[in-house]
């Protein structure tokens, strides 16, 4: 199965689009599988930054990232969007996988370029307790730089999403 998460519980066709900030991108539907999908139980403008250990992550960036991590993923977001955190009501749509493809260099990230018509929506419920019960570590910083930065420069696996959102960020994306 492939998930597409969005606010909007009334969606009945995917349509592909071309990403606002990466007009070079063909139009595509994007979705990812279940092991990523935590990387969306968020507000969708909310930046984060989120790792994981990979085969390749060196003994020194595990240690330094994730040695005392009881998860299997860290998502760090800034403080100020905590309320929204709480609050926002998101939505889980099945997508049928037969016409998506991996992303190469996208862990988890499929796309299709064909409009695709969900399976069903289901509603994500509390954000918090979602992500606790995929077992990602949630990580309240006061600014996403220093981490972002870091994870870059690491070994790790990791996604930063929607970091042109975030406080101070003037790197790309």
């Amino acid at each position: 199965m492939l998930y597409h998460y969005s606010e909007d519980p009334t969606i009945d066709r995917f349509v592909p689009h071309t990403p606002v900030h990466r007009p070079d991108v063909p139009p595509q539907v994007w979705a990812i599988e279940a092991w990523t999908a935590p990387k969306y139980c968020f507000p969708r403008d909310c930046p984060r930054v989120c790792f994981w250990p990979a085969p390749t992550t060196t003994t020194q960036d595990y240690q330094r990232f994730f040695a005392y991590v009881d998860a299997r993923m860290v998502a760090a977001v800034e403080v100020g969007w905590f309320d929204r955190l709480r609050t926002t009501q998101l939505y889980r749509y099945v997508l049928p996988g037969a016409s998506f493809t991996p992303v190469l260099g996208e862990v988890g990230t499929y796309v299709s370029e064909v409009t695709i018509s969900p399976l069903r929506v289901e509603p994500v419920g509390d954000l918090l307790a979602a992500l606790f019960r995929a077992r990602v570590e949630l990580r309240l910083c006061h600014s996403l730089v220093p981490i972002g930065l870091a994870i870059i420069a690491s070994t790790m696996e990791f996604s930063l999403i929607r970091m042109r959102n975030a406080e101070g960020w003037t790197y790309g994306p």
